[in-house]
C-alpha cells in the first residue's frame, strides 16, 4: 500500500520525539534542521516517484531486502542518524507511516524553536517586500518565528488566505463580497452599504 498524505497520531509523535531528541543531542539545532530537510527531500521523492513510494510501504518486500535497497540508495546521501532511523522504522514495518512521522517531526521541531509555518494563498505571486510585510505582522500576531510558504490561486479575486495547521482564516475579496451577500436578506441595505465602504476604503 503506497504512502498517502496523514495528519500525526500518537504513533508518528513518539517516533518524531525520539529522532528530535536524539538529532539536537547529537548535533543541536543544526542537526535537527538537517533532517527536517532531508526528511522533506524523501517526502518529495515519494511523491513523484511512484516506484519508490511503493518500494517503501510495500508488504511484498522483506525488511532484510528493504535495508539492504535503502542502505545501498541513500547511505551517502542522507544523514547517517536519519537512515538509522529509517532502518529501525523498516525492521519494525513502519516506513509506511513515514508521512505523519515527517509531519510530527515538523510540528515538534516548530514548538521547540519557537517557529510556525503559514501557508499564505494569493491571487498573484506576492512581491518581495509585500511578503516581507505579511511575514512581520504575522510574526507578531503569533509571537513566533514565522515560516512562510506561498502558493498561488487564479481564481480568487484578491485579497490573501492564511493556513496555519489545520486552520484556514480567508480574508479573500471573495469571502468579503460573499459574507455581504448572505447579509442582504437579514440586513438593511444601509448596514451593507457600509461595510462595502469599509472594504473600499481598506
Amino acid at each position: 500500500m503506497p504512502l498517502t498524505q496523514a495528519k500525526p497520531d500518537a504513533l508518528a509523535n513518539i517516533y518524531a520525539k525520539s529522532l528530535f531528541a536524539e538529532a539536537f543531542g547529537a548535533g543541536g539545532r543544526e542537526r535537527v534542521e538537517t533532517i527536517q530537510g532531508q526528511l522533506e527531500d524523501l517526502l518529495e521523492l515519494t511523491r513523484s516517484d511512484k516506484t519508490f513510494n511503493e518500494f517503501l510501504a510495500s508488504r511484498v518486500i522483506s525488511t532484510a531486502e528493504r535495508e539492504g535497497t535503502l542502505k545501498k540508495i541513500l547511505g551517502n546521501r542522507i544523514d547517517e542518524l536519519l537512515l538509522r532511523f529509517l532502518l529501525v522504522m523498516n525492521r519494525k514495518e513502519r516506513l509506511g507511516h513515514l508521512v505523519p512521522v515527517a509531519a510530527a517531526y515538523d510540528q515538534v521541531v516548530q514548538q521547540q524553536f519557537g517557529r510556525v509555518e503559514v501557508d499564505v494563498i494569493s491571487a498573484a505571486p506576492l512581491e518581495a517586500g509585500q511578503l516581507s510585510g505579511v511575514r512581520d505582522r504575522l510574526g507578531k500576531a503569533l509571537g513566533k518565528e514565522v515560516i512562510v510558504h506561498t502558493y498561488t490561486e487564479p481564481a480568487m479575486i484578491g485579497g490573501v488566505k492564511f493556513r496555519i495547521g489545520d486552520q484556514l482564516i480567508d480574508a479573500s475579496v471573495q469571502t468579503s463580497l460573499r459574507k455581504i451577500k448572505d447579509q442582504l436578506g437579514t440586513q438593511g441595505d444601509s448596514v451593507v452599504r457600509g461595510k462595502i465602504d469599509r472594504i473600499v476604503e481598506g
